[in-house]
């Protein structure tokens, strides 16, 4: 068994979804998405690999997170925004609102439609 092969707890969530083949997917889309930018900020040399270990870690120890690793792409999100901030490339308050204007956008979205920030009332 190699490094890529270890079984992990989180991965082995029954609660994750999971494709034909067994193997976990992407819940959403914006998870896929959370994960892209937070490799291409990695490439970008934003932070390694080291700080981002270390912020999911901790991220997904903080009291009150699901056991079962259904919030796992929460706590990923929430690792990457913590990093934006700690490196200087977004201000907290900044992607707090940013967050909220997303989530009014997404209420004024008819149902089956893209979703855009455009939407957001207060835009």
């Amino acid at each position: 068994m190699n490094a890529h092969e270890t079984p992990c707890s989180v991965t082995d969530s029954p609660e994750l979804p999971r494709a034909d083949d067994g193997a976990p997917v992407f819940p959403e889309p914006w998870a896929a998405e959370a994960f892209a930018l937070t490799v291409h900020l990695h490439e970008k040399r934003v932070f390694t690999w080291g700080e981002w270990a270390t912020s999911l870690s901790a991220e997904i120890h903080k009291p009150g997170r699901a056991a079962d690793g259904s919030d796992y792409f929460d706590c990923w999100v929430a690792a990457l925004c913590d990093l934006l901030v700690a490196n200087g490339i977004a201000e907290a308050e900044d992607i707090t609102s940013l967050q909220e204007s997303w989530q009014r956008a997404a209420e004024a979205t008819p149902h089956g439609k893209a979703i855009l920030l455009e939407n957001d009332p207060q835009r």
